[in-house]
């Protein structure tokens, strides 16, 4: 395998990525328009900030936070004359999926940078994993759109492939057999929402926390180049503390930071540390 040396055979063995906000879609886009259409179809206005919130989790999980949020939860009663349920949840899912599918060609470019960052990891002999709270039906219209712009992992874990997904540890298992890597502190997950970090934190993989394309920023790639500097930052920093929930061991604006973070992790695991270890 290319750049199968023997640093990379006590290094880093494979990076598993989220997909929305993490390798496509800046700013987490596509999911957000269905949930607030979704809501409103049932008579119920939400905002876009609120319905944010949960992002990260499988969509059906989702759907449900959304639902018990207090304000959310007070507009349902007060509509419906009934508490927000599961009988609910599961009418919206089927209803949300087509709705997502639709938004996802609008919103499925590549974040800058993406393809030459894989392409830099593969050369090293890194193998590439994927999981997402997106679905089958959902990744079956986004996966190729990827690949035409150079993003084909090694695998995909979606939501509803596990008994239960984020943020568990179970995508993260199934990486580690798809892709035939281990111990976990061998492998990186990447990702811009708390339940797609603690995926990872809690498989016991070292974990990279995307600031500026994900979600709690949630601008497009055009208005985040657009702020001046001290703007930035003051999103940056927001974001951050929302995510410093996941503890994560490393922070990226986009991932076309990673390979010098790659370097990073590789010496530190030469020298015997460990996911968790480093101060935030």
């Amino acid at each position: 395998m290319p750049g199968d040396t023997q640093l990379r055979a006590q290094g880093v063995a494979a990076v598993v990525f989220d997909w929305a906000g993490t390798v496509i879609d800046f700013g987490s886009h596509a999911p957000m328009g269905a949930f607030v259409e979704l809501f409103a179809s049932e008579g119920i206005e939400i905002s876009i900030d609120e319905a944010r919130v949960p992002m990260g989790m499988p969509k059906w999980n989702h759907i449900k936070a959304l639902g018990e949020q207090p304000r959310i939860a007070q507009a349902w009663r007060e509509a419906k004359g009934s508490t927000f349920s599961d009988t609910d949840v599961d009418r919206l899912y089927e209803v949300f999926t087509p709705m997502n599918i639709a938004a996802i060609p609008r919103h499925a470019t590549l974040i800058s940078g993406v393809a030459d960052m894989i392409k830099a990891l593969r050369e090293q002999g890194i193998k590439i994993g994927s999981t997402t709270g997106y679905n089958r039906e959902i990744m079956a219209v986004l996966a190729p759109l990827a690949q035409q712009q150079g993003f084909s992992p090694d695998n995909l874990v979606c939501a509803g492939d596990l008994p239960e997904n984020r943020p568990s540890p179970l995508g993260m298992y199934r990486c580690f057999l798809d892709l035939g890597v281990w111990p976990a502190h061998r492998v990186v997950k990447v990702d811009d929402t708390v339940p797609g970090l603690m995926e990872g934190r809690h498989a016991g993989c070292w974990t990279i926390g995307v600031l500026a394309s994900g979600n709690e920023v949630g601008l497009t790639e055009a208005q985040w180049r657009a702020l001046d500097a001290t703007q930035q930052q003051q999103l940056r920093e927001k974001a951050r503390q929302r995510l410093a929930q996941a503890t994560p061991d490393f922070w990226v604006d986009t991932v076309s930071e990673l390979p010098a973070l790659i370097d990073q992790i590789d010496a530190r695991l030469a020298q015997r540390s460990r996911p968790g270890h480093l101060p935030n």
